[in-house]
């Protein structure tokens, strides 16, 4: 008797540990017998709701919902990731922030494939997944053209791959969002078009200062640093270190 007490939670323990983070594994069999979404049917669901929350927060901005322009800035060390959004191209102001529930690695690029490490760069969005494993998501284009020819440089085959913004509350290498913020970033971004946005990760939050590398960090990441400070700026157009709450608005 005393080991069935200790053998049911035990057993309900790994059931729920393998739920939440065995989902790339038991996930396919579940669509196999669920079937497949279309980002169609995801938008039919998500579309209404995220406008209704969405719209008066870009209206309080002067802004229209979709926007023309989408900058989403990921904030590593802050585990932050904000909207940015002009209808001008040039004017950009900050819409909203949502934290960032899970990810994995430490500060600096990421190198190889199985590091762990969210990369840190100017990237595009290059796809919507309705069926992730992570309730639904967006990829990113790593490796982009920086992150190959450094990779090239330096003899690295494998730079890795599938860098995924999703929902949930786990991830490895991804940005795990939680699903009610990934329902309005999959909507919004699709409402934009991918090709109207940018994605910029960052280490840490270049307001506070300078974008320092780690001492670990292989020698063009000063360049690269440099590379985002220089896009963040052009965007938000704050020319130093103070924070800001739209268009070159200090607090």
């Amino acid at each position: 008797m005393l080991k069935r007490l200790i053998a049911y939670p035990l057993l309900i323990l790994l059931l729920f540990a393998f739920y939440k983070y065995g989902r790339n594994l038991w996930y396919p069999f579940y669509l196999r017998l669920a079937g497949k979404k279309t980002v169609s049917q995801v938008m039919e669901m998500y579309e209404k709701p995220v406008e209704v929350a969405l719209s008066p927060l870009f209206a309080a901005k002067g802004l229209s919902y979709p926007p023309k322009k989408m900058a989403l800035f990921v904030m590593k060390e802050e585990r932050v990731l904000e909207l940015w959004a002009s209808d001008n191209e040039k004017d950009f102001f900050k819409v909203t922030e949502y934290p960032i529930l899970a990810s994995s690695g430490k500060l600096g690029p990421k190198l190889k494939e199985g590091d762990r490490q969210v990369p840190e760069g100017i990237y595009k969005i290059i796809g919507f997944n309705p069926n992730s494993a992570f309730h639904i998501s967006m990829k990113l284009n790593y490796p982009n053209p920086f992150d190959l020819t450094m990779s090239r440089k330096e003899g690295r085959k494998n730079p890795g791959s599938d860098i995924f913004i999703h929902g949930n509350s786990v991830s490895t290498g991804c940005l795990a969002m939680g699903d009610d913020a990934i329902e309005e970033l999959f909507t919004l971004s699709y409402k934009t078009g991918k090709s109207n946005i940018e994605v910029i990760i960052f280490p840490a939050d270049p307001r506070k200062g300078p974008l320092v590398p780690t001492v670990a960090s292989p020698a063009w990441t000063g360049e690269l640093y440099k590379k985002i400070e220089k896009k963040f700026r052009s965007i938000t157009n704050i020319k130093s270190s103070s924070k800001a709450t739209g268009r070159g608005r200090s607090l």
